[in-house]
């Protein structure tokens, strides 16, 4: 398994298995099956509701706990100094393990310092071996790189052939974040599929489109995290590393770039109203 490696030494496989709108009762399974594939980094979240489930999975499969990279992150409503603390702990007793490889903030709104000086405390503690954020446009980045004492060393963000955030990899290299890319198929917007400029290349290559993709994100150094219940799909996106894209290959995929999210943009204010509504429904619910 390829890593990068981030600023504080600690080494992150390149290619995640991500757990994101996998249902509880399908998700043990599915993390079974992509260890199985050999992934060692499994990503999931506070509010994927799935967590207990993760760490059923690894525990089950017997793999030595340091051989896996686990990741979760903090969702809105546990925000606050002291608040996220304790959330994480409680993570950690549905992981079942006794510290996590990476914890993030989820979401650019409500008390993210509050809830960064805890991932910060957490990290002290060595309850955390790295810390950082998610969803954080550069100018988010780029202010909690500047004013918290210990700087993001990951920031996990929407990158896809289609919107390939070039001006996040230019600020995230300068401060030395690594990228982690969510959706990097988009769930299949815009076709990408059978997009006929990546459908040439994997025919070229001899690989799938889904290849392509992951392949085009390993060699920006941007860590992916992909998601399937497929067991044929799981180990088809974990082979990765036995061929390579031609300049001319990231040249014609990077002409592709709209730019554009294929979901929703976090500045946008009807977004974080949006999040508002979301964290009172969810209480409604508990």
């Amino acid at each position: 398994m390829e890593t990068l490696k981030l600023y504080n030494g600690v080494e992150v496989p390149a290619n995640g298995f991500g757990v994101y709108q996998v249902k509880r009762e399908d998700c043990k399974a599915s993390v079974l099956t992509a260890l199985k594939a050999g992934y060692r980094h499994i990503d999931t979240a506070q509010s994927y509701f799935n967590e207990e489930e993760v760490g059923e999975a690894l525990e089950e499969s017997h793999i030595k706990r340091e051989e896996i990279f686990l990741t979760t992150k903090v969702w809105i409503d546990h925000y606050g100094e002291g608040k996220t603390y304790e959330s994480v702990l409680e993570s950690l007793r549905k992981l079942r393990t006794s510290y996590l490889d990476l914890i993030l903030l989820h979401q650019p709104v409500a008390d993210y310092y509050g809830a960064y000086r805890d991932l910060e405390r957490l990290y002290k503690e060595k309850k955390v071996r790295a810390i950082g954020v998610s969803n954080f446009y550069p100018d988010r980045l780029v202010d909690i790189c500047q004013f918290a004492e210990i700087k993001p060393m990951v920031n996990q963000i929407e990158i896809n052939v289609f919107n390939q955030q070039i001006e996040a990899k230019k600020w995230a290299d300068k401060y030395g974040v690594i990228l982690e890319a969510w959706a990097p198929f988009a769930e299949g917007r815009n076709n990408m599929f059978h997009n006929e400029t990546l459908m040439k290349i994997a025919e070229e290559h001899h690989r799938s489109v889904a290849q392509i993709i992951l392949r085009w994100l390993y060699q920006r150094e941007i860590v992916s995290l992909a998601k399937s219940v497929h067991e044929e799909r799981i180990q088809e996106n974990n082979r990765i590393y036995d061929f390579s894209l031609t300049e001319q290959d990231m040249e014609t995929i990077a002409s592709l770039d709209t730019k554009t999210s294929m979901f929703f943009d976090h500045r946008d204010p009807n977004i974080v109203e949006w999040f508002g509504q979301l964290i009172i429904e969810r209480r409604k619910k508990q």
